[in-house]
């Protein structure tokens, strides 16, 4: 048996094996050649679509697996109920004596012959009313598929689709067949019949396209995987990635070379070949001139093959690997003749592209931006670089960067956007930029931090350590932030089409991973004249900083509590605070104090709600009479000194230790003194008691804010 997905319906345990006298569903669905970015996408969907629609229709099952090759999505679902089970609904219609236009209504609505097959029930306070008992028999596995998947092929949500010849159906190529077929193990397999465009449904598919002559009979899902695998079709994926892999590093390490990873390429081809053939091919030595990451663009986008490594230096070797999807007769001769031919071409044009573009620096490229739109409402890029320039050289001392050379990389950041070779490539601007400043003698600072200024990219991407780096790329992504809120276009729900989120990700890491000290509203002012969105768009980046701090094992309740007493705009200082209160709450003493303090506020809520007054946490001695009141007002005035004193420091680690000098006093008070005193005057110095524990606790953090 094959390894299953879990995809069963709730509340049932998932088994390794279906029950033999359980029916298994095979489904392929079999077309012309499907986007590889498309493939596993679709492969995920029809699983959820098919298998939520039978446990919608009653049927349970034991576990799934979904597969794409280029010309078909299949789906497994073993373990299937062969029937649904009996029903009988109750549909509550109007009360007894209304109108007849209502029981007409609902007579015809819940299927009934008459009001006098309606039953009637009673309620107290409503009286009495009519209810239609519906019963419905349960419908055979069959049948519910039969209806099922053809809903399913008519719906699918393609992100792109198209009609072809006389057919009203959209999907995403030519549909040729679809095979769809039930049975036990222990029984025969039959064919779930139903038709859809013309296409009815058989136990008939086809393996390879070239390698592969006649239909193949398949029966249930693991006789069709070893009659595909004969007629030259390997169905799961991942076996054609790890194959390709494999196969790419054998080949490379018998030629003396190293294959040059690329995840994404390897997850497209395995979705351009049914039946994956590494072949090797070789350019002219003379490309090698070219820079590296130019070579393996240009190869991988235009012929979607892998580069190797010269092991000896670390250099490309003029080889690659492409990946045919059959066994040609003359062992690829053919097919590496052609592809060699296409590369040659390809290279001929970026050198040529390469050697156009060192004839112009790129400084004398930056006035060409003024005709580069960056938005119809924020200007050009080169309007946008002059903002630039001026932010990073602002932002550059607070960073420890040169504010001369920060303003330079600023001035070059964009500049290559106009070369021959990122109009061509515009996955390598950046990249390009610093291989034409490094020829053109610009400080190795600018030339990297014109590459490494995007960064990051992603969650996952690295982040620049470089100052002058820092400077540019928070002033790149801080400048496209401001720009957007001051237009209004803020991200809305899943809509986020100028990455806005990615940026405030990306500053807040650049300033969290290389902790920066900064007011990001002061350098909102800076980033754009006149800004009013500047607590809004504050409000974003804490927003981003809660799912980041989380991402990296955060409590949110921490994040929340330092958050919640204060604009905080200095985003290193959260996160310090966040670590320093969970290592705090880790200690017995803070457990304990976070309980009192719990206290403190939970009856300062109630007494405030109650009375509509804020108590402002001003202490009269003379209200005084328990030993406990005066010791603990004494002992707050102590430690408000020595919180203050450590957080002017910024060490929240020495202010949460004196925070916790109070647990003592706290319980004493909360053992012994009554706060809410008959005496209004004492009750009320009590509560203001109460309030300067509150104000002196939310110097660090709003401990009401914590869980637990």
């Amino acid at each position: 048996m094959h390894d299953f997905q879990n995809a069963h319906c709730p509340g049932q345990d998932a088994t390794p094996a279906s029950d033999p006298k359980m029916p298994d569903l095979l489904l392929e669905i079999f077309s012309e050649e499907i986007p590889a970015r498309m493939q596993r996408r679709a492969a995920e969907d029809l699983k959820t679509l098919v298998t939520d629609g039978l446990v919608k229709a009653g049927l349970t099952y034991e576990g799934a697996k979904s597969f794409c090759t280029p010309r078909r999505l299949a789906l497994t679902v073993n373990g299937l109920t062969a029937q649904s089970p009996d029903r009988k609904d109750e549909r509550k219609g109007p009360r007894v004596g209304a109108p007849a236009k209502a029981l007409e209504g609902f007579v015809k609505g819940s299927g009934l012959s008459s009001i006098d097959d309606a039953k009637i029930r009673t309620d107290p306070k409503k009286g009495d009313f009519y209810v239609a008992v519906i019963e419905q028999k349960g419908k055979n596995a069959q049948e519910i598929i039969s209806i099922l998947v053809p809903d399913v092929i008519a719906k699918f949500p393609w992100p792109k689709s198209m009609r072809w010849a006389s057919k009203k159906m959209r999907w995403v190529r030519p549909l040729h067949s679809i095979v769809c077929t039930l049975g036990s193990d222990l029984e025969e397999t039959e064919i779930v019949n139903f038709t859809i465009e013309g296409i009815t449904s058989s136990n008939l598919t086809r393996g390879h396209r070239f390698l592969s002559e006649d239909t193949i009979t398949v029966k249930r899902f693991d006789d069709y995987v070893v009659l595909l695998e004969k007629n030259h079709v390997i169905l799961d994926q991942q076996r054609r990635i790890d194959n390709i892999k494999a196969d790419c590093e054998n080949l490379a390490f018998a030629q003396g070379f190293e294959l040059v990873n690329d995840a994404a390429l390897l997850e497209e081809v395995s979705g351009l070949v049914e039946w994956p053939v590494v072949l090797m091919g070789c350019f002219d030595q003379a490309y090698l001139e070219l820079p590296d990451e130019v070579i393996q663009t240009t190869i991988r986008e235009n012929q979607k093959c892998f580069v190797l490594r010269d092991p000896s230096t670390g250099k490309l070797a003029n080889r690659f690997l492409l990946i045919s999807n059959l066994e040609a007769t003359d062992g690829g001769e053919t097919i590496i003749k052609g592809n060699e031919k296409v590369i040659h071409a390809r290279l001929a044009d970026a050198r040529f592209f390469w050697n156009v573009d060192l004839k112009t620096k790129l400084e004398t490229r930056v006035p060409r931006l003024n005709s580069v739109i960056f938005h119809k409402k924020l200007g050009t890029q080169l309007e946008r670089v002059k903002r630039i320039c001026a932010l990073a050289e602002t932002i550059a001392p607070m960073v420890n960067a040169n504010p001369d050379l920060a303003k330079r990389a600023a001035l070059l950041s964009k500049a290559d956007l106009t070369t021959d070779m990122v109009y061509e490539f515009p996955e390598l601007q950046g990249l390009m930029g610093r291989y034409y400043a490094s020829i053109e003698g610009e400080d190795d600072q600018v030339s990297h931090a014109i590459e490494d200024h995007y960064k990051p990219l992603g969650p996952s991407d690295t982040v620049p350590h470089a100052p002058v780096t820092i400077a540019v790329g928070l002033a790149d992504k801080i400048d496209m932030l401001t720009g957007f809120w001051h237009i209004g276009e803020k991200p809305t729900g899943s809509k986020d089409p100028f990455a806005l989120r990615r940026a405030a990700l990306g500053v807040i890491r650049l300033i969290v991973g290389n902790e920066c000290r900064l007011s990001l509203l002061n350098v909102f002012q800076h980033a754009r004249e006149n800004f009013d969105a500047g607590d809004d768009l504050l409000a974003f980046f804490t927003d981003r900083l809660k799912v980041h701090l989380k991402d990296n094992g955060a409590r949110h309740d921490l994040i929340d509590a330092v958050l919640g007493v204060d604009n905080q705009d200095d985003l290193f200082m959260v996160t310090r605070r966040v670590s320093a209160l969970g290592d705090f709450l880790a200690t017995e003493d803070g457990l304990n104090l976070k309980a009192g303090l719990l206290r403190a506020n939970n009856i300062l809520k109630a007494e405030e709600k109650k009375s509509s007054t804020k108590y402002s946490g001003h202490i009269l001695t003379s209200s005084m009479v328990c030993q406990e009141e005066k010791t603990l007002a004494t002992e707050i005035a102590i430690v408000r000194d020595s919180v203050s004193a450590a957080i002017e420091k910024e060490d929240f680690a020495t202010a949460m230790s004196a925070l916790a000098g109070l647990r003592g006093p706290v319980d004493a008070f909360f053992d012994n003194v009554m706060v809410n005193d008959n005496d209004a005057a004492i009750r009320e110095n009590r509560l203001n008691l109460l309030a300067s524990i509150r104000n002196l606790s939310n110097l660090i953090a709003d401990f009401s804010k914590i869980s637990g």
